[in-house]
């Protein structure tokens, strides 16, 4: 089928608009890529950056040679991991039962769940809770505060009704009771929304750093956005701090160190999203087509 003048005047500017859209965003990380590899003698006024001004990894080797970087990565590591585990299985396990409009009081449940979106016991009941129970500067600290959404629960609702009740029954048939069901039939079957809402709770643990700001007095116990925010606001002396040797250290100035800090951490995240692409894309759809 020809299209018309107007239609193609139409794509060639929608083809533009994207192509400057996409340029908007991915400048910022190959203007920090560019930054962080380049001479430090030739960035030092910073400026705008197509190609790195010559070429060096002295700002990497600051920020492996860090030991509060190091420190970070292990406790963000540490507590991504079993907070995205924890709550997305809570998540789960709390949405599966909401799901069956058999549960007496699904309802009610339900509401105080939303409640809990749009209400909160608030930051300083948070700290003296945490604190009562012996939880500053342990992981548990960042990880069970944050463990369960709302939001996370709604959406894993949404999923589970939509898969159909004859699959519960034909288990429950062969001698499967609830938990059966849910652990060896249900769960096998939600891999695209136990991936979108694993995506987003991992990207939260990733990113917090306020986290340390509250729990952590022990700077061994500060996640990863923590000593980032630490060290760039403070390049010069987080450096001498960290016991960097005075060599690598006339190597590279503040402007290289921060690229490179924020390159480290989040190439992580960066890395692990293809592979859970498809199953995010399908679960972001949950919801979106009826019928």
């Amino acid at each position: 089928m020809s299209l018309t003048r107007g239609e193609r005047v139409f794509m060639a500017l929608n083809v533009l608009f994207f192509l400057i859209l996409m340029a908007v965003m991915i400048y910022p990380f190959w203007y920090m890529i560019m930054g962080s590899i380049s001479d430090s003698s030739l960035t030092a006024d910073g400026g705008l950056f197509l190609l790195p001004a010559g070429f060096s990894i002295s700002a990497y080797k600051v920020v492996f040679q860090n030991v509060s970087i190091l420190s970070g990565f292990k406790v963000t590591i540490v507590t991504t991991a079993l907070g995205t585990f924890i709550g997305t299985f809570c998540s789960a396990a709390m949405a599966y039962p909401l799901s069956k409009k058999r549960l007496v009081g699904s309802k009610f449940l339900s509401l105080l769940v939303l409640f809990t979106m749009l209400f909160s016991g608030g930051m300083i009941p948070s700290y003296l809770l945490v604190k009562q129970l012996h939880l500053i500067d342990t992981y548990w600290a960042m990880v069970l505060p944050a463990t369960m959404s709302a939001w996370n629960i709604f959406v894993m609702i949404g999923f589970f009704r939509g898969i159909p009740d004859e699959v519960e029954e034909a288990a429950k048939i062969d001698g499967g009771n609830d938990l059966m069901v849910f652990f060896r039939i249900v769960l096998p079957l939600s891999k695209p929304v136990l991936s979108t809402v694993g995506l987003f709770i991992a990207v939260g643990y990733w990113n917090d750093f306020f986290s340390s700001v509250l729990y952590a007095t022990d700077k061994n116990m500060w996640q990863l956005q923590m000593v980032l925010k630490d060290l760039i606001s403070n390049t010069s002396a987080a450096i001498t701090q960290a016991g960097i040797s005075i060599g690598v250290q006339q190597e590279v100035n503040p402007f290289t160190v921060k690229m490179a800090s924020i390159i480290v951490s989040s190439l992580p995240i960066l890395v692990v999203y293809p592979f859970l692409q498809k199953h995010f894309v399908k679960g972001a759809m949950i919801g979106s087509i009826k019928g």
